[in-house]
C-alpha cells in the first residue's frame, strides 16, 4: 500500500470522490463521504482515545478543493464547511487498507445509533 506522494491528484464525479495515482501504476480512490466521516481532525477523532464523535448525514458531500501540506499530506475542504483535518500519504493508504472494516464498523454504528448516512 502506497505512503509516498502521489504522482497524480484528482476530483472525480463531481468531487464525490478522490483518486491518488502513483508513479507504480497503483491507484488508490475513496468517496468523500467516506474521508468526510473518517476524518483525522480533532473535531471527528477527538483528543484521545474514545473521544471521537460518530459523523452522520454526510451522504451527499463533496470536496470542495485540495490544498498540500508539504510533501506528507492533503489538507480536504469540504462542502459542509469541514476543513480541519490533514490527510496524510499514510493515513490516506490505511482508509484505502481497512476501508471494509472500518466502513463496516461506521455502518453498524449508525444503524445502533439509529443515524442515517
Amino acid at each position: 500500500m502506497m505512503s509516498e506522494r502521489p504522482e497524480e491528484i484528482r476530483l472525480k464525479e463531481k468531487g464525490r470522490r478522490l483518486e491518488l495515482n502513483y508513479a507504480s501504476g497503483e491507484r488508490l480512490s475513496w468517496a468523500a463521504e467516506y474521508l468526510r466521516v473518517e476524518s483525522p481532525s480533532a473535531e471527528v477523532q477527538g483528543h484521545g482515545p474514545g473521544e471521537g464523535i460518530l459523523v452522520a448525514g454526510k451522504r451527499e458531500v463533496a470536496i470542495s478543493r485540495l490544498e498540500p501540506v508539504g510533501n506528507y499530506a492533503i489538507r480536504i475542504i469540504f462542502d459542509d464547511g469541514h476543513s480541519t483535518g490533514l490527510y496524510t500519504w499514510t493515513y490516506l493508504a490505511e482508509l484505502a487498507r481497512d476501508e471494509e472494516r472500518i466502513w463496516g464498523g461506521y455502518l453498524k454504528k449508525l444503524e445502533a445509533a439509529k443515524l442515517s448516512r
